[in-house]
């Protein structure tokens, strides 16, 4: 959480907002684990025809 709260421009844009709103650090850190948990669960179960485009399917020989 630290290196997505230093780097990540969403993650650096939302701390801003949810401090401006009261939330302390504690909060914040605890809300963005529950988003994280969220974005790789989402991306563990789905489908690999979602993430497969004509441009990465090799021609038959």
């Amino acid at each position: 959480m630290l290196v997505r709260m230093r780097y990540d421009e969403r993650t650096r844009a939302y701390v801003e907002r949810r401090t401006k709103e009261g939330l302390n650090k504690k909060d914040i850190m605890r809300c963005l684990k529950r988003f994280v948990a969220r974005e790789i669960y989402r991306a563990l179960t789905s489908t690999p025809a979602d993430h497969i485009t004509q441009t990465d399917l090799a021609p038959a020989a």
